[in-house]
């Protein structure tokens, strides 16, 4: 795995699903495995996941990534989720499975992944809006629900907060059965405040939320996010042309320079993939976030002198 970006359609961010950590897992680097073919995927594309890739990715020893590979086989298959489209007609709900065909080779620890057809283009279409985020932001979630709501809050990352969703909805975005957690303390308790507590640890954002009221009865949240300082970047070997500078970028330069880039065709041909006919102001921010990293520093440094870095 290159960069381990994924990147969703919105709709997709927004649908309603249960998968337990591990399968939520394997979606994710099974989008990361369609997005880096470079050649887009259809529904008859198989998409391979490591094992290896999956302990490597998510820390864990290599028989937890096995035995993540083998269960998928039989649970991810039956699993489905919902989520609203929009046409001419109007608006309507679809359910559609995950995949369409899932197979575990045991002798090379790969499991082989085709999606459904219905979410094929919520992976790969990018006429409309979409998000972003690397990888490694949820890889110590070991939440369900932190791994919803970490994706539900970054959808919103440009306005840094969430409008007052109505509790029944958040509950079905999360993934919260209807006879799960009923009561308001127990929900709060086991899902909502353990997962913040492990975004706000573990991820690059911090947030708070806000309870909405009838009456005394609490009919949803709204939330409040920002991102965290992000640490610099040092090595011990450091490039002598490059890494100095690197160190000295901050937050402002990188969204004035991921801006830049945005709009310079060099860029947008070699990452099209990531911006379709979307947001340009997703695409910068996109582009921000990756100059955090020194190796897509190094590659955009010449860009950046054109545009007048110093």
């Amino acid at each position: 795995m290159k960069n381990g970006l994924v990147v969703k359609d919105n709709a997709l961010m927004n649908a309603s699903y249960n998968l337990e950590v591990t399968e939520q897992r394997l979606i994710l680097l099974a989008i990361i495995s369609a997005r880096e073919t470079g050649q887009g995927i259809t529904a008859d594309s198989k998409l391979e996941i490591h094992a290896s890739d999956y302990a490597t990715q998510f820390n864990v020893a290599k028989e937890t990534a096995y035995e993540a590979l083998k269960s998928a086989v039989n649970n991810l298959f039956e699993r489905q989720f919902s989520f609203r489209e929009e046409t001419k007609k109007g608006v309507g709900i679809v359910r559609s499975r995950w995949v369409s065909r899932i197979k575990y080779i045991d002798d090379a620890a790969i499991l082989e992944i085709t999606f459904a057809p219905d979410v094929v283009p919520l992976i790969t279409r990018l006429e409309e809006h979409f998000t972003s985020y690397q990888i490694k932001q949820i890889a110590q979630l070991t939440s369900k629900y932190a791994i919803r709501l970490y994706e539900l809050l970054i959808a919103w990352r440009t306005a840094g907060k969430v409008p007052q969703i109505e509790l029944s909805e958040f509950r079905n975005r999360l993934g919260v059965s209807d006879n799960e957690y009923t009561a308001m303390n127990n929900f709060k308790s086991r899902v909502l405040e353990p997962s913040i507590k492990q975004i706000n640890e573990h991820t690059d954002i911090t947030v708070t939320y806000e309870q909405h009221k009838k009456g005394r009865t609490i009919t949803g949240f709204s939330f409040r996010f920002k991102q965290k300082q992000q640490a610099k970047q040092v090595e011990s070997k450091r490039d002598p042309d490059t890494a100095d500078l690197f160190t000295k970028m901050t937050d402002a330069q990188r969204h004035l320079f991921g801006h830049k880039l945005a709009h310079d065709a060099r860029v947008q041909s070699e990452y099209s993939q990531l911006i379709g006919t979307g947001s340009y102001e997703d695409f910068a921010k996109l582009l921000a976030d990756m100059l955090a990293e020194e190796k897509h520093f190094k590659t955009f440094y010449p860009l950046l002198i054109e545009h007048g870095f110093k």
